[in-house]
């Protein structure tokens, strides 16, 4: 005789021969064993999917075992279904598969979807199966998840096709039967600084020019399918518009005409760029930085102009003095009243200097006589 015991939680499949004879309810279990490999008892947990061999295809060769202890889940290819234990949602079940679920325990609810009519789950679905795995595939969830930022947009693939176009938020997708991609883009402007590169000037001289651009994507569909990077692109059409703009130009006018230059680089991105979801807003050139020796000399030319300008003001700062002197000796030349004020004034600083001034009369003598002699006026003829 054996035993076979059996827990409150658990069933057991009694076996005998190789197969599946009755599934044992909770207690203590007696049987004759003439002899011990003809009977054996598989003691498993009676909740969820059962995953003993011994139970696969019950329902076809053991129809009453199965109404009795299991629910039988099998969705079609384009189905999934939600299996429910205690109104929990606990797995998956893909289409094609298969599976035996407990109910002597729980009460087993079973929701069934078409995957290809609702591909998109509602969001109280999506939170009710956060954590929730397929029953056939442990490893990967069954639902898809793409969140998206405030201020992005994101583009959904399905098996590589595109399915849609999302806003900011939380979106969820069945993942069964389907491989799903999406892929989020910022819409804000993005800056991209385009790195220094030598380019020769018309007059031979090597300079590197690096610039600072802002992108904004106005099209999330274009800009994630037209081009496999769309920020690339437009840096080597940068790059292309700025060798262009320079190589037909002088130093001279490369350096006077910045904001020409950066006009015409501008305008040869936006023409060139096409339709693939994307607006250059700003561009311009940042830094021009010229090699070591010529660097050198154009400070040289720079202060040599400088200095020559500032002796030319000065020429014209002595020429206006002396033209203010002349106009001076003039009106004094025409007025004596006027040049014995003058005469007044200059006594006025001399005395200020002077300590003490002694002043003796005599005949024909005094300070009228002092006065009257400092400067005398010729008579004019």
């Amino acid at each position: 005789m054996k035993t076979f015991i059996v827990a409150e939680n658990q069933r057991g499949l009694l076996v005998k021969d190789g197969r599946l004879v009755r599934v044992l309810e909770p207690g203590r279990h007696f049987y004759w064993l003439w002899n011990s490999r003809r009977m054996s008892c598989d003691i498993v947990a009676a909740t969820g999917a059962c995953n003993s061999a011994l139970v696969e295809g019950i329902e076809k060769r053991h129809r009453d075992l199965a109404e009795a202890n299991f629910e039988i889940v099998a969705p079609a290819i384009n189905e999934v279904a939600i299996v429910r234990l205690d109104g929990r949602a606990r797995f998956v079940v893909s289409g094609g598969d298969v599976a035996r679920v407990w109910k002597v325990l729980d009460e087993v609810a079973v929701e069934v979807i078409d995957v290809e009519a609702h591909p998109k789950l509602t969001k109280r679905l999506a939170n009710e199966l956060q954590g929730v795995v397929s029953l056939a595939r442990f490893a990967r969830s069954p639902v898809h998840t793409v969140s998206v930022g405030e201020a992005e947009s994101a583009i959904v693939l399905f098996d590589g096709e595109l399915f849609e176009t999302v806003g900011p938020g939380q979106h969820a997708y069945w993942a069964v039967g389907r491989t799903v991609r999406s892929t989020a883009l910022d819409t804000r402007p993005v800056p991209m600084e385009v790195t220094a590169q030598e380019i020769l000037t018309k007059d031979r001289v090597s300079v590197r020019i690096t610039l600072t651009s802002f992108l904004q994507v106005t099209d999330v569909r274009e800009a994630a399918l037209s081009t496999p990077d769309y920020e690339g692109h437009v840096y080597k059409l940068i790059q292309f518009a700025v060798r262009e703009a320079v190589a037909g130009r002088t130093l001279d006018e490369l350096l006077n005409d910045r904001a020409k230059v950066d006009g015409e680089i501008v305008a040869h991105v936006r023409r060139e760029v096409g339709e693939i979801g994307v607006r250059v807003t700003e561009l311009g050139i940042k830094d021009v930085i010229l090699p070591g020796e010529m660097r050198e000399l154009i400070n040289r030319v720079v202060e040599a102009e400088k200095v020559a300008q500032a002796n030319l003001i000065r020429r014209r700062e002595e020429t206006a003095a002396t033209r203010s002197l002349l106009n001076t000796a003039k009106l004094m030349a025409d007025n004596p009243v006027l040049m014995r004020l003058k005469e007044l004034e200059a006594l006025e600083r001399v005395t200020e200097k002077i300590g003490h001034i002694e002043v003796k009369t005599g005949s024909g003598q005094g300070l009228e006589a002092l006065t009257d002699q400092l400067v005398k006026i010729a008579d004019r003829d």
